[in-house]
């Protein structure tokens, strides 16, 4: 549950052998590359993987697919992907060029098919051509220019006027016909259409090679990874210098591979003036909280790892917006029917432990706010005796979502405390720790849920936060700029507290999923009483609909608003500088095909 330590790693060795000790270290895949070739080390490692995988897909989405060759004698991966790309970048540019020749002939087929005389061939007459509205065209009887009609339809009437200038007040719009003729756009398009027809066959002939393409696509994607790493070296012949980014736990095995084949190795410390790349580790029931942060951002190697606090919210939200134990039940089954396929590789096995624990914790509350499918339990039943909050009391909710934000909050300030413990910024972090837990304790003890004492302490704790906030967020030995950096940091009040309020979202989204829930009841229920007969199938039919509807929308409002809350109103007071991850130089893990489903 944090940021891996990490060396920097410099290899020196011969020229002569660069390839083959790049590839020694590809297998050991513990490295991150830095390149040397004038980048900065903070550019990510670009993998050159995707041409391979490009290849595939373009090859995939054949909407026909020749009869497979399992026999790989003949067969040539790096062959095939070069094809398949060419073909798919011909393709691509043959399509553009006859998406822009349709428009051109649309305009042309009006005036027929001719050539626009060549400049200076009617002396210093030009040709100029307009679209006129026929009840326009008396106008152009008054004009003193040449003019003909070559072509009309039911609107409009196409003439072509020839003049020394540009006619001036004509009626209609004046067009630009190009250079080339209809003639010859039309054949170019006749090109374009053979051509692309026989790139078509190429394709699908191609088609033939895909599972054994798939079964060398890993190999494809190392061979590139090796290419790009060779471009990323420090070459003087007759040495090569290669450096790279490695967890302090490698540095052991790196160490022992240099001295047997004859590399120097030096290791160093990060710099201040470095940028490393961030490298998440975590145990494996919270794996998914590491994909969780990434897909926001990646938090600095400098910073903290704030994925397992964010997973362990995120369920929590998820779980308060979706408020019903009978729909978390109806989660778990589907988790039940999918758990033997979850399980193949760590990845799915990674967002199956996600699953479950949005399950579990989705389960837990719904049995404290007693919601199964919008019906509560009866008074005297057990299921009753655990409920302990009631979602429709919306000013016990609101406080509960209040809470919830101020505890969130202030986690982020406690730990941005801590990871400055060592500067006096921390105690501006501190500072905002007691603003909010000053302004929390008036508020509460104006809702009387604090004695009414915590009104004459909570003013002094707010006074000592904004105190603490001015002096210190700024440390500067001068102190009008320590003064004006306080006062730009506490102009920040407004957002705190409107981040805040923004967990309301919480209570408000849960009691609009156990409305509609027991909306759907309620007119099922008047169904079946009003439609003698059908009644029963009517109201099962908006039982099925109105519930998988609004299962469907918690669901969806659970994952946008619950990552929100964190990603939003946490970052912004736990993250301040985003880095870029770990990529390890590594070669790829055999592929699981399964046919064409799993690509």
């Amino acid at each position: 549950m944090s940021i891996v330590s990490l060396k920097k790693v410099t290899f020196y060795g011969l020229f002569e052998e660069k390839l083959c000790r790049l590839a020694e270290l590809q297998e050991l895949g513990c490295l991150h590359l830095i390149p040397l070739e004038g980048r900065g080390d903070k550019e990510e490692f670009a993998p050159s993987s995707l041409p391979a995988r490009n290849a595939l897909k373009f090859l995939l989405s054949c909407h026909e697919r020749r009869r497979q060759v399992h026999n790989p004698e003949g067969f040539n991966a790096s062959r095939v992907e070069q094809e398949a790309l060419a073909i798919q970048a011909r393709k691509q540019s043959l399509q553009a060029e006859r998406d822009a020749l349709l428009p051109k002939i649309r305009t042309l087929q009006p005036w027929g098919n001719f050539s626009i005389p060549p400049s200076g061939s009617l002396g210093n007459f030009r040709m100029w051509f307009y679209i006129i509205p026929h009840y326009q065209m008396k106008q152009m009887k008054n004009t003193t220019y040449i003019w003909q009609v070559v072509n009309h339809d039911n609107r409009f009437s196409y003439v072509v006027v020839v003049g020394k200038e540009e006619p001036v007040n004509l009626p209609g719009s004046r067009t630009d016909l190009g250079v080339q003729s209809l003639l010859e756009l039309e054949t170019r398009l006749e090109e374009i259409n053979v051509e692309l027809d026989d790139l078509w066959a190429q394709r699908l002939s191609l088609t033939r090679w895909v599972d054994l393409f798939v079964q060398n696509l890993n190999q494809l994607q190392d061979k590139a990874l090796l290419e790009s790493a060779l471009k990323q070296t420090y070459d003087a012949d007759p040495i090569f210098v290669c450096q790279a980014w490695t967890p302090q736990s490698d540095i052991s095995r790196l160490q022992v591979y240099a001295r047997t084949h004859g590399l120097g190795m030096v290791v160093e410390n990060p710099d201040p003036c470095d940028t490393p790349p961030t490298f998440l580790e975590n145990p494996e029931p919270l794996e998914a909280g590491k994909d969780l942060v990434s897909f926001y951002l990646t938090p600095d190697y400098r910073s903290w790892d704030p994925s397992t606090t964010v997973f362990i919210s995120f369920a929590v939200f998820f779980a308060i917006i979706l408020s019903d134990a009978g729909y978390a039940a109806l989660l778990g089954l589907f988790l039940l029917i999918m758990w033997r396929s979850l399980t193949r590789t760590p990845t799915r096995r990674k967002y199956r432990n996600l699953f479950m624990a949005l399950i579990l914790t989705s389960t837990v509350w719904g049995v404290l706010v007693g919601s199964y499918f919008g019906i509560q339990p009866g008074s005297e039943t057990l299921l009753a005796k655990v409920q302990i909050f009631d979602i429709k009391n919306s000013d016990n909710m609101i406080l509960l979502s209040i809470l919830i934000g101020v505890i969130h909050v202030l986690m982020a300030n406690l730990v941005e405390a801590y990871r400055q413990r060592k500067s006096q910024q921390a105690l501006s972090r501190v500072g905002w720790v007691l603003l909010i837990l000053g302004a929390t304790g008036l508020w509460l003890s104006s809702q009387k849920v604090l004695p009414s004492s915590w009104e004459a302490i909570s003013p002094w704790i707010m006074a000592v936060g904004g105190l603490s906030i001015l002096l210190f967020k700024n440390p500067h030995p001068n102190i009008s700029k320590r003064l004006w950096g306080g006062l730009l940091e506490i102009a920040r009040l407004p957002n705190a507290f409107g981040d805040i309020l923004s967990y309301l979202r919480l209570f408000a989204l849960g009691l609009a999923s156990a409305s509609l829930a027991m909306a759907f009841n309620h007119l099922a229920i008047e169904a079946a009483r009003t439609f003698h007969g059908f009644g029963m199938l009517i109201a099962l039919f908006i039982i099925v609909l109105g519930h998988g509807l609004n299962l469907s929308l918690a669901i969806v409002s659970g994952f946008v608003h619950g990552l929100r809350l964190n990603f939003i109103e946490f970052f912004n007071w736990s993250l301040s500088e985003e880095g870029y991850p770990f990529r390890a130089f590594a070669k790829k893990e055999k592929p699981r095909w399964n046919k064409l489903s799993s690509f």
